[in-house]
């Protein structure tokens, strides 16, 4: 992969809004808009790893050429117009070079550095598969970084193919604890560009794969992130960027080891995320980490815990301006009530959640939260009156919230069938359960997450004294023949 440093030849310049891609997002908002490119890019085998942030620095004219991948989605999504047409500069002038004739493939390159990958080859080309070009996620006015490092850096969370085995066996990631001694250089944007999208591509496989998988891969490079952290950065910018990564990074570790089912380390991940935001003054980063510490205090069963901390996120993420922020934390906090049997609070949350929720999308709402839609607001809802054992009314949310759940997202299609399977053989519908399991059971062979499968053997249980039911001995034969879990 070509790596090398790109300067502008104007380098005083600023950068010029991309109005043409404004034009073409329309009334949707940044994060809608990039899900449907990620939506194109999945319908050509292309693999993007698009947010809001990434449509908010095309438009801001921050990337003035994207990379090979998203150039060949965003023709496929606008047949019949040039990059020139999306308001796209001439690769050559990003560049400095001609267009790479066919065939053509660049130079290799080798990193040295704390993180590194077992599915990365020194001899490996770009080639026409090369999703990662530096163009699009680099400052081209920073000249201070190598972006080597920062290559390697992202290429420990990707992954060669869109099955479980191709994303879960390549992605192999190793820690060279000889590399973390020596010391590392100041970082710059590619280490920070490099960092946020491996915070992306983490979540990005937890929502197909779920959990089990990934999370031992992800301790070295949540390791490396704050290494770099220790060795500072060329700009006070850059450093803003770092601790901002590295938290979110920390918070994304911290859920793989909540969703399986580690959840002593789930809270110490948690901690770290919440420092680093208290550290740095991010109240971004601080309401991110007390939401997902009152999601885990529920699991672990300690709804108070889960309530202050959901009230805490709210305090803090009402400076951020975004509703939907609001919303999720309001349901954090319903699950704390429900779980403390506080019926009325829990339904005052509910309710607050469901109007805040109403009030739609905007430019404010951070970028993690892009899993937050419907579905989400009916899966956390159903699970709140499943704890109040209201089982007839979570069993109504938890098959709407897998109804509206878009098919790629395996994972949680996964939980919400699995929550209403539960809901139904409690609510003493245990023909409809079985067949909602056996939908559950068909999802395993994609995703690995022990919470999953810890609410399969609940339900298995409720089960046994059914067995006469219409597919009941066939969901428990086939949920027995199951692995057992380390």
């Amino acid at each position: 992969m070509t790596s090398s440093t790109v300067t502008s030849s104007q380098p005083d310049r600023p950068p010029r809004p991309n109005l043409a891609f404004r034009r073409l997002r329309g009334r949707r908002s940044p994060a809608e808009f990039a899900a449907l490119v990620r939506r194109a890019a999945r319908e050509i085998g292309e693999r993007v790893s698009c947010d809001a942030r990434y449509i908010g620095r095309v438009e801001a004219g921050e990337i003035r050429c994207p990379n090979y991948a998203y150039e060949r989605v965003f023709l496929h999504m606008y047949p019949g117009r040039t990059l020139a047409d999306l308001g796209f500069a001439p690769r050559s002038a990003v560049r400095g070079r001609g267009p790479r004739p066919p065939g053509e493939v660049a130079r290799p390159t080798v990193a040295p550095m704390a993180l590194t990958s077992p599915a990365y080859d020194a001899s490996e080309t770009s080639g026409d598969h090369e999703p990662y070009e530096p163009y699009d996620t680099q400052d081209p006015y920073d000249t201070h970084e190598n972006h080597e490092e920062s290559d390697v850096l992202r290429r420990a969370f990707m992954t060669g193919g869109a099955t479980v085995a191709a994303a879960l066996g390549p992605f192999g990631l190793t820690f060279d604890a000889a590399a973390a001694d020596r010391p590392v250089r100041r970082a710059g944007s590619a280490q920070a560009a490099a960092l946020e999208e491996a915070v992306r591509e983490i979540r990005l496989l937890d929502d197909r794969h779920g959990a089990d998988g990934l999370y031992r891969r992800a301790a070295g490079p949540l390791r490396a992130a704050y290494a770099l952290l220790d060795a500072g950065a060329t700009r006070q910018a850059t450093a803003d960027r770092l601790h901002s990564g590295a938290g979110e990074l920390a918070i994304s570790v911290g859920w793989l080891a909540h969703d399986s089912g580690r959840f002593d380390d789930a809270r110490s991940h948690y901690a770290e995320a919440l420092a680093t935001a208290r550290m740095t003054g991010d109240d971004a980063l601080e309401a991110h980490a007390f939401c997902n510490t009152a999601f885990l205090a529920r699991d672990a069963g300690r709804p108070r815990e889960a309530v202050r901390a959901a009230q805490a996120a709210q305090r803090v993420g009402r400076s951020l301006g975004s509703a939907r922020l609001m919303s999720l934390l309001a349901l954090r906090e319903a699950g704390g009530w429900a779980g403390l049997a506080d019926r009325t609070a829990c339904e005052q949350a509910l309710a607050r959640a469901l109007a805040l929720h109403q009030r739609g999308v905007s430019d404010a709402d951070p970028e993690w939260m892009s899993f937050y839609g419907e579905a989400e607001l009916e899966g956390l809802e159903a699970q709140c009156w499943s704890t109040l054992g209201d089982w007839r009314r979570a069993a109504r949310h938890a098959r709407r919230a897998a109804q509206l759940q878009d098919p790629h997202f395996s994972r949680n299609i996964a939980l919400y069938t699995a929550e209403l399977a539960d809901d139904l053989a409690r609510g003493g519908r245990p023909d409809e359960a079985a067949s909602a399991g056996m939908k559950v059971l068909d999802l395993l062979d994609q995703v690995q997450s022990s919470r999953i499968q810890a609410m399969l053997a609940g339900t298995a249980r409720v089960l046994l004294p059914h067995r006469r039911a219409s597919g009941v001995p066939e969901f428990l034969e086939r949920h027995a023949s199951l692995p057992r879990q380390g």
